[in-house]
């Protein structure tokens, strides 16, 4: 643990934070930078949160741990794995500087996400710094149905929009006692058709990747349920499981590299194989769908959208115009106006999510 003063920066942000006010200056806020590439072209003067770190509270009996938003992923899964335990969400790293601030703001989660949660699931509570020029505090550090609004769920994928992170806490898990892969030769449309039956039987499976030629299913929990999933299954097992799901997470996989965009589309589990020409990887049990094609951004869109979808541009394009979905009209306004109530002088990272927030 690293409980120092010296590490708690809070004072030092908020500063920044009411100076920016005064001046009316927005702010760029950023942590390792691991994740800079995504979301819209930044704007504002650089706050660096890497200083303000270190694990709050850990305990491993109560599953919980609070650490500060410029904590690296690395220190906190260590000090987790020496406990058996695990974020469950596998958010992703791209590179070792990547901090507990980044995963929440940017509420990315790995190849575990439809079977354990994603990352907004897990946060019990929150401190962050508003556009007031306040520290505030959401939450706790329990499990529980709350009445009212739940706001400290709304900094997940809210890319500092709303607020600079400052401590989270989290609901950690215990590692399986046991995971193998199994790899099937498989069509698409067979793939896809797989998981999602597979999906509605009460077996083991925490990840799923159909590469355009193989079919991976990743199997977690007791040795003895794991191989009586596996004669259920059926299927080889891949003995460089391990490494590939941790290459999937990481986007270290070969078809994650590319020059030209690389789009992230939501879709129902169901959906057929959509009709847009380019390179596919399929995962989630089928919801989620990375993509590399040239066709243009409203083509895509078009045919994500008629299929119940959303279509990101998560890396590379054009950065400048709406690489995330663009919302309903509804939608939009119920982000403007929780825009305004964080951040009434548009103070916080402007444009990252959307023009205009």
């Amino acid at each position: 643990m690293d409980n120092k003063a010296d590490n708690d920066q809070s004072e030092w942000l908020r500063q920044r934070l009411r100076e920016a006010i005064r001046t009316r200056h927005a702010l760029c806020i950023s942590g390792g930078g691991s994740k800079s590439f995504y979301g819209r072209d930044p704007e504002g003067e650089p706050v660096n949160t890497v200083g303000h770190r270190g694990i709050v509270k850990y305990e491993p009996t109560e599953l919980v741990l609070t650490a500060r938003a410029g904590t690296t992923l690395n220190d906190i899964e260590q000090t987790l794995d020496g406990h058996g335990q695990m974020l469950p969400f596998e958010p992703p790293c791209f590179k070792s500087c990547a901090t507990l601030g980044g995963a929440i703001a940017t509420g990315l989660s790995g190849p575990a996400r439809p079977y354990r949660g994603a990352a907004r699931d897990y946060i019990l509570g929150i401190k962050c710094l508003t556009g007031h020029g306040e520290i505030l505090s959401f939450g706790g550090e329990v499990m529980k149905n709350v009445a009212g609004f739940d706001a400290s769920r709304l900094m997940a994928g809210a890319l500092g929009t709303l607020g600079i992170l400052l401590e989270i806490t989290l609901k950690v898990l215990p590692k399986p006692a046991h995971e193998i892969t199994l790899v099937f030769e498989s069509t698409r449309d067979n793939a896809l058709m797989t998981m999602n039956q597979r999906a509605g039987r009460p077996l083991p499976i925490s990840a799923s990747v159909y590469d355009s030629e193989r079919l991976y299913l990743r199997l977690s929990g007791t040795e003895a349920g794991i191989e009586a999933a596996h004669r259920q299954l059926g299927g080889n097992i891949y003995p460089e499981g391990e490494h590939f799901w941790d290459d999937i997470r990481e986007h270290r996989h070969e078809f994650y590299f590319t020059d030209g965009p690389l789009w992230r589309i939501s879709v129902p589990p169901a959906t057929p194989a959509l009709d847009i020409d380019g390179q596919w990887l399929v995962e989630w049990g089928g919801a989620q769908r990375w993509l590399k094609t040239r066709k243009h951004i409203d083509d895509v869109r078009n045919v994500v959208s008629s299929a119940g979808g959303h279509a990101t541009v998560f890396r590379g394009g054009d950065r400048t115009g709406e690489v995330f979905h663009t919302l309903p009209a509804n939608l939009y306004a119920i982000h403007r106006r929780l825009k305004s109530a964080f951040d009434p002088h548009g103070i916080l990272n402007p444009g990252r999510l959307y023009a205009g927030i």
